[in-house]
C-alpha cells in the first residue's frame, strides 16, 4: 500500500508540485488575524437578530444562509427577501438573498451585500483645515457575494455548503473569500441540533499592497425546540447557538474593559456557555410573532427584541430592534416575498396541523341505492286507517276538556 501511494506521487506532474510549493509558501507568508472577513458574520435578517443572532438555529430565514445553508433543503417556493439596517454615523448594510428550489430535498441560495458608508469627510495630510463644511469625502464599502447549497439526505439529516466572497473598498482595495459547512439532525420530533464549520477553507483576504491575512477555521454548534401551545393558539419556539469551540474569543461587549473572556469549551465549559447567544419566539396561527433575545450571555445588556407578520402567504416582514452596552442600538427591517405564490394564487403553503387540534371524524360514506328495475311496481306504502267520525269525535272533546284555560279554540 505504501508503495502504490509513493508511485501515485511519483506521477504528478512538475506544475503540480510547483503549485503545491507555491501553496505552502502562501500559507507561511500569510498573517494570521481574528476576524477577516468579519462582515460575513454581520447579522442580515431581523428574525434571527430579534433572537439574538442565534441564524445556526433559525429555520425559515433566507436571509441568513450564509451561517445556515442547510436549511435550503426544505425549501419549497422560490423567495427573494431584503433587509436595511442603519447603523451609527450613517453606515448601512443592505442585503438581498434569493432561494429557489432543485427538487424534492434541496435548494439554492444566492446572496448579495453593501456594507459602508458615504460622503465621510476627511483632509489630506499637510492641507489645511478647510472652513465651513468644505471638505474632501470618501467612501468606504465591503461588497459580498455568496453561493450555498442544501441537501436533505435522510428524514432526519440535512447538510448544506456556502462559498463567499468579499471585495473591500478602503484606503486600498482587497478581495476575501471562505468557504462553510455544516449539517443539520433531527435527535426527536422537535428536536434539531445542528453544527457548522466556518471557514474550513480559512478565511482569507488579500490587499492591493501585497499583503495577505487569513483566519483560522472554527466550529459551532445549534440547537433549536419547537411546542405547540394550543392554550394561546400558536406554538413556542426556542433557539441556541454556541461560542466558538476551537479559539479563545473575546466576547465582552463591554468596552470598558480589555478583558479577553472567551474561554474554549475544555478549558472553561461555563465561560464557553456563558458566551453563547439565544432567543424566544411565539408564533400565532393567524401570522404574527413576537421575539426576544440575547446576542451574548454575558450581560443582559445586549437584549434583543422584535415581531414579524406574515401580510399574505406570499409576503412577510420582520423588524429587530438590538441595545449594545456601549453603541447605539440598532433597527433592522427586512421583508420575503416568494413570486411563485403570488403568482399562483391557488396554490397554499402547507404547514403540519397543530398537535393540539384533535382529529377531524369522516362522515361515513352514503350507502348506494339500489336502481329500480323497468317494469317493477313501486312498494306499497303503508297508509293508516281512517279513524270513524264517531272516534274523531271523541278525541276532539277530550283534547277540548284537557286545554288550558284562555286562548281561541276552533270548532266545525
Amino acid at each position: 500500500m505504501a508503495l502504490k501511494n509513493f508511485c501515485g506521487f511519483c506521477r504528478l506532474r512538475p506544475w503540480h508540485v510547483v503549485l503545491l510549493l507555491v501553496a505552502a509558501f502562501q500559507v507561511f507568508a500569510m498573517d494570521r488575524v481574528s476576524g477577516a472577513n468579519a462582515t460575513l458574520d454581520v447579522e442580515p435578517g431581523a428574525r434571527s437578530a430579534a433572537l439574538g443572532s442565534a441564524t445556526m438555529a433559525v429555520d425559515g430565514d433566507y436571509l441568513g444562509l450564509v451561517s445556515n445553508p442547510y436549511q435550503l433543503s426544505g425549501v419549497r417556493y422560490g423567495w427573494a427577501s431584503f433587509s436595511h439596517t442603519a447603523y451609527f454615523e450613517d453606515t448601512q448594510y443592505d442585503f438581498a438573498s434569493a432561494a429557489v428550489p432543485l427538487g424534492e430535498g434541496q435548494g439554492l441560495g444566492i446572496s448579495f451585500a453593501r456594507f459602508g458608508a458615504d460622503d465621510i469627510p476627511y483632509i489630506r495630510e499637510g492641507e489645511p483645515v478647510p472652513e465651513g463644511s468644505d471638505y474632501n469625502t470618501l467612501s468606504y464599502a465591503d461588497w459580498m457575494f455568496s453561493v450555498t447549497f442544501g441537501r436533505r439526505i435522510t428524514d432526519r439529516l440535512d447538510i448544506g455548503v456556502g462559498f463567499h466572497g468579499l471585495y473591500r473598498e478602503m484606503d486600498q482595495t482587497g478581495w476575501g473569500f471562505r468557504g462553510d459547512a455544516g449539517v443539520r439532525y433531527r435527535l426527536v420530533d422537535r428536536l434539531f441540533v445542528s453544527g457548522l464549520l466556518k471557514g474550513w477553507t480559512s478565511s482569507a483576504v488579500t490587499w492591493e499592497s501585497g499583503e495577505v491575512e487569513y483566519s483560522s477555521p472554527e466550529f459551532y454548534l445549534a440547537a433549536s425546540y419547537s411546542l405547540p401551545v394550543s392554550y394561546l393558539y400558536g406554538s413556542l419556539g426556542l433557539y441556541w447557538q454556541s461560542a466558538g469551540w476551537l479559539h479563545h474569543e473575546a466576547r465582552s461587549l463591554d468596552f470598558d474593559t480589555d478583558e479577553d473572556s472567551g474561554g474554549r469549551l475544555w478549558d472553561d465549559p461555563v465561560d464557553w456557555l456563558s458566551g453563547g447567544r439565544g432567543g424566544v419566539e411565539f408564533t400565532f396561527d393567524f401570522g404574527l410573532s413576537l421575539r426576544a433575545g440575547l446576542s451574548s450571555f454575558t450581560t443582559l445588556r445586549s437584549v434583543t427584541a422584535g415581531a414579524g407578520l406574515t401580510l399574505m402567504k406570499f409576503m412577510r416582514v420582520d423588524y429587530a430592534f438590538e441595545s449594545h452596552p456601549v453603541l447605539s442600538p440598532v433597527h433592522r427591517v427586512s421583508i420575503s416575498f416568494s413570486p411563485y405564490l403570488f403568482s399562483h394564487p391557488e396554490k397554499t403553503v402547507q404547514t403540519a396541523p397543530p398537535a393540539s387540534l384533535p382529529p377531524v371524524e369522516q362522515e361515513p360514506p352514503l350507502q348506494d341505492v339500489p336502481e329500480k328495475e323497468p317494469n317493477q311496481p313501486a312498494p306499497e306504502s303503508k297508509v293508516p286507517e281512517k279513524e270513524s267520525i264517531e272516534e274523531v269525535k271523541s278525541n276532539s272533546e277530550e283534547v277540548l276538556e284537557t286545554a288550558p284555560a284562555g286562548g281561541v279554540y276552533w270548532e266545525e
